[in-house]
């Protein structure tokens, strides 16, 4: 199979961040325009359930197998679409990051996430540099609160890096209700989740460009 134009992994080694429902609406997002294929690196396997919950009606995500090295999809595809496992780190880390194209490393407000956080973004760009990888690295502050103290820690946390602040994500149960319908949140309808559409387009132009 031919490599794809671009392979996209939503890292983050902490469970319960959001990668899943980032990956997986990223890959529904995509598949509107081009071939997508999604790669479940969980132990959860939460990615490949929801693969198995979307309709024909729906565009067509793949699914690419996570082993052997490095993942493939059946058919040749555009995008390729990896939901990380929790606890990443080593050999794991170091292979998914010279072989992605870029990394999202979705956040969350709350001063044990950002601890975790810093030690991670700390590690990851010193690991791309002494790889010379040319992976790049996007962060998303995931299920927000904009108006809240916490949120601005966080912003003014994720100012610190080298690395984009891609978008942020608020916190609603539409991505509950996509996630229990095998859909992304942009298959939601319009009126329902039009916040949400417009907080996912600096993330789906990050991710084309």
């Amino acid at each position: 199979m031919a490599r794809p134009t671009k392979i996209i992994a939503v890292v983050n080694p902490k469970g319960g961040c959001g990668k899943t429902t980032i990956a997986t609406s990223l890959a529904a997002w995509l598949a509107y325009e081009h071939s997508v294929a999604l790669v479940d690196m969980d132990l959860q396997q939460s990615a490949s359930d929801w693969l198995q919950l979307r309709i024909a009606d729906n565009p067509q995500v793949h699914q690419a197998r996570s082993k052997p090295w490095p993942p493939e999809a059946a058919v040749d595809v555009e995008y390729l679409v990896i939901d990380a496992p929790a606890g990443i780190n080593g050999q794991q880390l170091t292979r998914l990051l010279t072989f992605s194209d870029k990394f999202l490393v979705p956040l969350l407000p709350s001063p044990i996430d950002m601890r975790a956080g810093w030690r991670f973004l700390d590690e990851l760009l010193k690991l791309r540099r002494d790889q010379r990888a040319n992976c790049q690295i996007g962060l998303v502050a995931n299920r927000v609160k904009t108006w809240t103290l916490i949120y601005r820690e966080l912003t003014g946390f994720i100012g610190q890096f080298k690395a984009p602040f891609v978008t942020h994500l608020r916190e609603s149960v539409n991505y509950i209700r996509a996630a229990e319908a095998g859909l992304g949140v942009a298959e939601l309808p319009y009126y329902q989740c039009q916040r949400d559409w417009q907080e996912w387009e600096p993330l789906i132009a990050w991710v084309k460009a």
